[in-house]
């Protein structure tokens, strides 16, 4: 099972410690992660297999029994830290901040280095601590923290305040630090760091590339369905979906186009997105999967679509961008983050929050053969060279680097 504290190594060499806010769960002597990017973390965990080191996780444990989906690896430490349910609620995390900071401390006898993301309070507490042990440090960031803050508390000025100033310390301290950044708009905010890496945060492993002879992007001479991946929840704007399939249904007639919604995941908007769909009355229309996990099911929704729609508000760099290019299908996606910088020529760029934008550029690859084909190549191109696991190679060589000065 994933031990509760590290075990010693001779000197630590190898071992990197990763902090992250999101919650884990014990469950029958296993570790589960509530988000996906602890998948990605184990394939970092991997890449430090292939040189003897080894992954340590360290985040809050939530008291709950009942398992995620993302189960972490035997072979990965698990560090668990006083809980409390969210970052904005500053009281609880204060509470919690100094026995979090005595936990953190006892690990670090036993790293040689720690990735630790933010910006948040306990993120830049740690990286103080550990430039105190003398430890490798490099921060992590997966998007631009202020924007997130805002939009996903648009009435609380207070949360605003505390996100400027702990971007601006968490910039202060990548001046003295490595940091690794998902996406190149990060990597403008972050380009006064000591040492900079900007990597894409996916999923897509070699095994998951679609081959060259299998046909790219899917005829919808049958009726054209439209996939959509990601949590329902406010940041990822689920409710585009139902608005922008409204959009395709009402355009040149109901009974000539054979519009069809596919949307994979879960989250507090679920019920919001259906009652939204019988709004305009296309629940009919839309199937809502649930979780789906990556691993063959999740691959065969990709590659028996049509076409695929990201609608988030914010974002870093979305790994299903990547998973889509995978599978070679063409991609409309909202001009947010990095989506631009990472999808270059492989997808149709929309503003976030126009459905009927994003309507006009799922109608426009319905009727372009040529450009599907166009954009799914470019697609692919792109994900073969951001895999899995050259991502992963890529963190740890830095991570474990030569450092300046």
């Amino acid at each position: 099972m994933a031990s509760e504290q590290p075990a010693r190594s001779g000197g630590g060499a190898g071992r990197l410690a990763v902090y992250c806010d999101f919650p884990y769960r014990r469950h029958e002597d296993r570790v589960y992660a509530e988000q996906a990017f602890a998948s990605f973390l184990t394939g970092v965990s991997d890449a430090l297999a292939e040189r003897s080191g080894k992954l340590v996780l360290i985040g809050r444990l939530d008291p709950s029994q009942e398992p995620w989906h993302f189960p972490i690896p035997e072979s990965v430490g698990f560090v668990g830290l006083p809980h409390y349910p969210s970052l904005s609620s500053p009281g609880r995390v204060l509470a919690a901040l100094g026995r979090s900071v005595r936990r953190f401390w006892r690990a670090l006898d036993d790293v040689e280095a720690v990735w630790l993301f933010g910006p948040n309070p306990l993120a830049v507490a740690f990286a103080l601590a550990a430039f105190a042990r003398r430890r490798r440090v490099a921060l992590g960031v997966r998007q631009e923290y202020v924007a997130y803050v805002r939009n996903r508390h648009p009435g609380r000025r207070s949360l605003h305040l505390a996100a400027l100033v702990l971007d601006t310390a968490f910039r202060l301290l990548a001046r003295r630090s490595s940091v690794v950044v998902v996406g190149p708009a990060l990597a403008e905010r972050y380009a006064s760091s000591r040492r900079l890496l900007d990597v894409s945060v996916t999923l897509v492993g070699e095994r998951d590339l679609i081959s060259d002879s299998e046909p790219l992007a899917h005829s919808p001479d049958e009726g054209t369905v439209v996939l959509s991946v990601g949590r329902l929840d406010n940041e990822k704007n689920p409710l585009l979906l139902a608005d922008a399939l409204a959009q395709l249904c009402a355009q040149n007639g109901d009974a000539e186009a054979d519009w069809r919604l596919s949307v994979c995941g879960e989250g507090p908007l679920e019920q919001p997105l259906r009652e939204r769909l019988r709004e305009h009355g296309v629940e009919e229309r839309a199937q809502l999967c649930g979780f789906v996990p990556a691993g063959p099911r999740l691959r065969e929704m990709y590659r028996s679509s049509d076409l695929f729609l990201h609608a988030s508000h914010t974002e870093g760099v979305p790994q299903v961008l990547f998973e889509a290019f995978a599978a070679g299908l063409p991609v409309v996606a909202t001009d947010v983050g990095g989506v631009a910088a990472t999808a270059q020529d492989a997808a149709l760029l929309v503003p976030a929050d126009d459905p009927e934008a994003a309507a006009a550029a799922l109608h426009r690859l319905a009727g372009d053969e040529r450009l599907r084909e166009q954009l799914a190549r470019a697609g692919l191109r792109i994900a073969r060279e951001h895999t899995l696991e050259c991502q992963c190679t890529r963190v740890v060589e830095f991570v474990f680097g030569q450092e300046d000065g």
